[in-house]
């Protein structure tokens, strides 16, 4: 979980990327973006990204991090409005790499003692249904396969219409329709079985 600030999320990230040369002011000669105010602008974008494509609380601030400095390498295919279909593209591939990583350290799988846990923690009523409601929702967007999960946290997390999802991931505005009506499948079948499964107390 974040416990500090944009701003000092930023000054990490800047100071994490001082190996590589800074990105310049960007001009009509040379459209490419200043890295601080990319940061600035998409920070918050990064980081719902990485989290609603199952990178865990504990590695999120690392996961934000290593997109960055991605990002800070191939400054080059940065734009002018151009970003934010580069830095999802990144976030995905380093969220896959982290539950990966979970995987491996996880000992224990199954969802249900994740919500035995928020339960047992000395949390007021509200921070415990919010904690229980997203480990629910993780846990079903785990269940969706990666490219149908990227579409569905684009358009029904972020809001994003289809033609701006079929840009970010560059693909037709057909596939990403048939990917949506998919994952929206796939996800109402998962809460299905989690209602059957809970006797419809969850």
């Amino acid at each position: 979980m974040i416990v500090r600030g944009v701003a000092g999320q930023v000054e990490d990230v800047v100071r994490a990327t001082t190996d590589t040369p800074p990105l310049a002011a960007a001009t009509e000669e040379d459209p490419t973006v200043d890295l601080r105010t990319l940061v600035e602008t998409h920070f918050d974008f990064v980081w719902r990204s990485l989290r609603r494509l199952g990178v865990e609380d504990a590695a999120l601030d690392d996961a934000v991090q290593q997109v960055w400095v991605v990002a800070s390498r191939k400054r080059e295919a940065i734009r002018e409005g151009g970003a934010p279909s580069l830095l999802f593209a990144i976030a995905m591939r380093v969220a896959s790499d982290a539950r990966r990583a979970a995987r491996r350290r996880r000992h224990v799988t199954d969802d249900d003692a994740v919500l035995a846990a928020l339960d047992d923690a000395p949390l007021p009523d509200e921070y415990l249904d919010r904690g229980r409601a997203r480990a629910v929702l993780d846990a079903m967007l785990e269940e969706l396969p990666d490219d149908l999960r990227a579409v569905f946290v684009l358009f029904e997390l972020e809001q994003a219409t289809t033609p701006e999802i079929a840009e970010l991931l560059t693909l037709p505005v057909g596939t990403v329709a048939s990917r949506l009506r998919r994952a929206r499948e796939l996800f109402r079948a998962a809460a299905q079985r989690r209602v059957a499964r809970n006797g419809g107390d969850r």
